[in-house]
């Protein structure tokens, strides 16, 4: 009874670990929890438990997938082959599993479904070892032989409707293509568990659990993803605008006036209890932003400017620059744009002059045309961020350009949207850069953030 207990004491935070690795905020409180909510609800019902952890571990919204994923490999249906493969005698054809498919999705049965989908896996999945890695089993692979997508025409007719008949029930076709989603999900479930068997659960969720949105790389994201930060703008903006105005409370206490303090002592024997602060001078700073708009760098830039955008009460002003390899101001265009709905990179082609007589990236006569036409955006009060991956086509980087805005402004910051590891290989000449200014990885949501919150001068 105790080692079960023990398995399970492990488990749980080998589990809370795994989130956390995700990007879902799990700490001791919340393992706690998780414990007590294991040990009231049991195990007799699994889907019971799982609402109950994720009551006790999901703090914010957005992260339930992923939690469902996490959870379903380490509180597995089953293991190994579940019972419906072990009790099928003879291994089924591509043909009859599209028969099933077809059967399941005509009468709207997600429990013939998810069985089908283990049946699938088992028949289709199974990819071989590959020297003495061990095997697994591969959704993609499953999905290619199995081609659910061409079983709408075929459930359809199952169902007395055709295509190209005017249908009286217009969800009908709805259904089934969610239902063929639902499916595709529930094959990629089984396929993870299976394949967490073989090679581990650590590994498993690493490279096949998604990753949260503020852990996303910026460079790697798709269109769908690009959307849903664009959504988070304004929520991120608020908490961030939380931070940075307890950062400014705390900036206006001042510093200790050495005088003073020792002037107050005299009267505790030469003991400075009470310390004497110097008059607070609060301010806030100007931004100045100067954004690569180029490729995929784009998402990265368009991201962060409307944060900062967002962000606009904090500071006294702010003024976008944006380029490709010309130098153009967008602070107009991006207050226009806010967080409503459309591609803010494609208005700046279409808008501004971020190009000359080539489109590929050319940070050195970027910067050129900055110092030449808008130098006076930066003063003694400005804290610079330039946003972009330092790939400048083997082109002159113009460091000269770069040097005399770092003696203009009061602070310069790069952020590089590239890992470290990448910066200067291939044509980045981020590490020269790098010795002019001060350059920070900066791949996704959740390093932006802590930049803003920690390092962005108040």
């Amino acid at each position: 009874m105790t080692s079960t207990t023990d398995d399970l004491v492990g488990r749980l935070v080998d589990f809370v670990d795994a989130l956390r690795s995700k990007g879902i905020p799990a700490g001791p409180s919340e393992t706690v929890d998780a414990a007590e909510v294991v040990r009231v609800l049991g195990l007799e019902s699994r889907e019971l438990l799982r609402e109950g952890l994720a009551a006790a571990l999901v703090r914010r919204g957005g992260q339930r997938d992923i939690f469902d994923m996490t959870f379903d490999l380490y509180f597995p249906l089953a293991a190994g082959a579940t019972q419906i493969v072990r009790d099928q005698e003879t291994e089924l054809g591509i043909e009859e599993l599209r028969d099933l498919l077809t059967m399941a999705l005509a009468e709207n049965d997600l429990r013939t479904l998810e069985q089908v989908a283990e049946l699938a896996v088992d028949a289709l999945g199974q990819v071989g070892e590959a020297g003495n890695a061990p095997g697994g089993y591969s959704a993609y692979q499953t999905l290619d032989r199995l081609r659910p997508q061409t079983t709408l025409v075929a459930a359809l007719a199952a169902r007395g409707d055709s295509p190209g008949d005017q249908l009286t029930d217009r969800l009908a076709p709805d259904e089934i293509r969610r239902n063929i989603q639902i499916f595709r999900d529930m094959v990629a479930s089984e396929a993870r568990r299976r394949t967490a068997e073989e090679r581990g659960r650590e590994l498993v969720t690493r490279h096949a659990v998604q990753q949260g949105g503020d852990r996303i790389d910026f460079l790697s994201a798709n269109r769908q993803q690009l959307e849903e930060l664009r959504a988070a703008v304004r929520p991120l903006s608020r908490k961030l605008a939380t931070r940075l105005a307890a950062r400014r409370h705390r900036a206006r206490r001042g510093r200790i006036d050495i005088r003073r303090t020792l002037r107050r002592s005299m009267g505790t024997g030469g003991v400075p209890i009470r310390p004497a602060y110097a008059k607070p001078h609060p301010s806030r700073p100007e931004l100045v932003l100067l954004c690569d708009v180029s490729g995929s760098v784009a998402g990265f830039s368009n991201f962060t400017m409307l944060l900062v955008q967002a962000l606009s009460n904090q500071f006294s002003k702010i003024r976008v620059f944006a380029f490709v390899n010309a130098m153009a101001e967008v602070t107009e265009l991006v207050k226009e744009q806010g967080t409503e709905s459309g591609d803010l990179s494609a208005r700046i082609s279409n808008e501004a002059r971020i190009t000359k007589w080539h489109t590929s990236s050319d940070y050195g006569e970027a910067f050129a045309d900055f110092v030449a036409d808008h130098l006076e955006a930066i003063g003694p009060r400005s804290s610079v961020l330039i946003l972009g991956d330092a790939r400048n086509n083997n082109q002159d980087p113009n460091l000269a350009a770069v040097h005399l805005i770092g003696q203009l402004a009061k602070r310069v910051f790069w952020l590089n949207p590239e890992h470290h590891l990448r910066w200067g290989l291939g044509d980045s000449v981020a590490p020269a850069y790098a010795e002019v200014v001060e350059m920070h990885e900066c791949r996704n949501v959740d390093q932006l953030s802590r930049f803003i919150s920690r390092l962005l001068p108040v």
